[in-house]
């Protein structure tokens, strides 16, 4: 009984994961930040349908929009599309009522809601920002912060009209593209309030201490960076991050 029982776990689970990996679109290629919402689903980014993680930066010189925001449902075991055509979505927060999502579109330098009560319409809930929008993540008190990535030369706007001969020359080295870029010379995080307004703005231009940072979450009246480009993670007092 032990045995059959082990084995028809088995096959659920071999099931279940088969539904998870196909639905009506293409497959999930580059599956970058999750968030679960309170009643089971599961909200996620699919940042290139096209690069991976190691070739994250062959998406921003291609210049063309190809992420996604998938919703997964654990009752029906199926995953849909809620958004597409976004430039390189990254990080995905709910609201702290669990009415809307906030997805970070890194080469447009945007973040759009997505609204999940209504009639689910999608609205700019801040744009323009100084920096592509890595990750984000409610805070205690209900904003967000939101990790920018500051890319030089314009970044994104900047490679859409460029000749491809140059794309190809520094799609050919990683390294090239980071110089170029300045990608790991500085770090910048903002906190954002529930109506898309910068409260606060934290930013070490120079990398002295923080370079590169992809994330800021706050916990126990601290606030910890994730980076790219250290050994280390970065803690400050939250009290001295929102003065």
């Amino acid at each position: 009984m032990e045995r059959k029982s082990r084995c028809q776990t088995f096959s659920m689970m071999m099931e279940r994961k088969s539904r998870c990996q196909t639905f009506s679109r293409e497959s999930v290629h580059f599956a970058d930040a999750v968030i679960e919402g309170s009643d089971g689903s599961i909200y996620f980014t699919d940042a290139s349908m096209r690069f991976g993680l190691h070739e994250w930066h062959l998406d921003v010189l291609e210049a063309k929009p190809r992420g996604r925001l998938l919703k997964y449902d654990p009752q029906t075991w199926k995953t849909s599309n809620l958004l597409d055509n976004l430039a390189f979505t990254n990080g995905v927060a709910l609201s702290p009522e669990q009415d809307f999502l906030v997805v970070c579109e890194s080469w447009k330098y945007r973040c759009p809601e997505y609204w999940l009560t209504g009639k689910q319409m999608t609205e700019v809930f801040i744009d323009n920002l100084p920096g592509g929008p890595d990750n984000i993540n409610l805070a205690p008190d209900g904003t967000f912060f939101i990790a920018l990535i500051k890319l030089g030369l314009g970044g994104y706007k900047e490679f859409v009209h460029k000749p491809k001969l140059v794309k190809r020359v520094i799609a050919k080295s990683p390294a090239l593209f980071h110089w170029i870029f300045n990608t790991r010379g500085k770090a910048t995080v903002i906190n954002v309030e529930i109506h898309g307004k910068i409260i606060n703005y934290l930013d070490d231009s120079k990398g002295k201490v923080m370079s590169f940072a992809t994330s800021a979450t706050e916990f126990e009246d601290h606030l910890y960076l994730g980076n790219l480009n250290t050994s280390f993670i970065g803690k400050l007092r939250s009290q001295k991050a929102k003065k």
